[in-house]
């Protein structure tokens, strides 16, 4: 039997959802996993799986917002002949299939009343019929849900049978964003890198550079775990330097390297109390260059999603013109935790 991938990290957010996973998997009940899109729900189905008394049953896989309705009753209950078009023998559902041992349903939220219902009864009871057949037929299952939805939202609006919800939650587990773990990050972009190193043909990994994991530290990280994944993935491709620590992070591919930036409006003279126009009175000439650098430095690297090297180009500069203008006006410093 496969043993399930690790869940990377030791942050105190994440150690709380994987303690919790450790007491609920040997109690025989349904699980419902929440939590944002690639914060890491499937692996925690399989952690849930591998750590109950049905590790050496089947773990079965489902994502529900991938099948249309009509097509997911069949993929999960079954059909008989003649059941639709085009069904000319019998198809063994999900449920069958797994019976003795878990079946993970990803994406809870979007499956249709009329199919909550028959899953309710399955849940409760066991029970189920094929699609087109007459013979009730149990199974025992164990049902792992997961969703980024608010489920208690959805079944106060009457898109989400309330009983049903009931049944799933015996325990619900809570998984962390990336940002509610920002002390993994490092490990886990070493661990993609590494990974990314195979596929490179690289001998070893050489490292991110201080510059690189100080941006992996204070990018927001909206798309969680997989976005940290591509993005460092995509920076090792982009790189191409196995023999020096990367020092570009790319977040955004279509940050375009040739979108210019735009300089700021200079003041407008404003009208004194004679109504008559003066000229604003002229700041310090080393003051006002260091601003308007920092201006300009702060608006490309926005528009290039923090990329240095595009931020660069942009501006005209070489990459060590921009490195020496963000280190001179303060710009690199690592944000406060809180």
């Amino acid at each position: 039997m496969r043993e399930p991938t690790r869940i990377i990290g030791q942050s105190p957010a994440l150690a709380h959802s994987l303690d919790q996973i450790s007491r609920v998997a040997p109690i025989n009940r349904p699980v419902l996993v929440l939590g944002p899109r690639g914060s890491g729900k499937e692996l925690a189905a399989e952690r849930l799986h591998f750590l109950s008394r049905r590790w050496d049953g089947t773990l079965d896989k489902v994502n529900c917002a991938a099948i249309s309705d009509s097509l997911l009753e069949s993929e999960l209950f079954g059909h008989e002949p003649g059941a639709f078009t085009g069904a000319t023998r019998t198809h063994v559902g999900r449920f069958e299939r797994a019976d003795g041992g878990s079946l993970f349903l990803d994406e809870l939220g979007t499956m249709s009343l009329r199919l909550q219902e028959k899953l309710l009864r399955l849940v409760e009871y066991g029970e189920f019929e094929r699609l087109g057949g007459q013979e009730t037929l149990r199974v025992d299952v164990r049902v792992i849900a997961a969703t980024h939805a608010d489920l208690r939202k959805l079944a106060r609006e009457g898109e989400f049978r309330e009983d049903l919800l009931d049944r799933l939650s015996f325990d619900v587990v809570h998984l962390p964003s990336l940002a509610q773990r920002v002390e993994d990050i490092p490990e886990l972009a070493q661990h993609f890198a590494i990974g990314m190193c195979s596929e490179l043909d690289w001998d070893y990994f050489p490292g991110f550079s201080d510059d690189a994991l100080q941006t992996l530290a204070q990018y927001s990280w909206p798309g969680n775990v997989r976005e940290l994944k591509n993005v460092v993935e995509r920076s090792l491709y982009r790189w191409g330097d196995p023999d020096n620590p990367v020092d570009e992070v790319v977040i955004d591919p279509f940050a375009s390297p040739f979108t210019a930036v735009t300089p700021a409006p200079m003041p407008e003279p404003k009208p004194d109390e004679t109504g008559s126009t003066t000229e604003p009175a002229s700041p310090d000439f080393s003051e006002a260059v260091a601003a308007y650098e920092k201006q300009l430095l702060r608006q490309a690297l926005a528009q290039s999603g923090q990329h240095q090297g595009q931020a660069a180009d942009a501006l005209g500069l070489s990459y060590d013109q921009m490195r020496h203008l963000v280190r001179k006006h303060g710009m690199a410093t690592r944000k406060r935790r809180h």
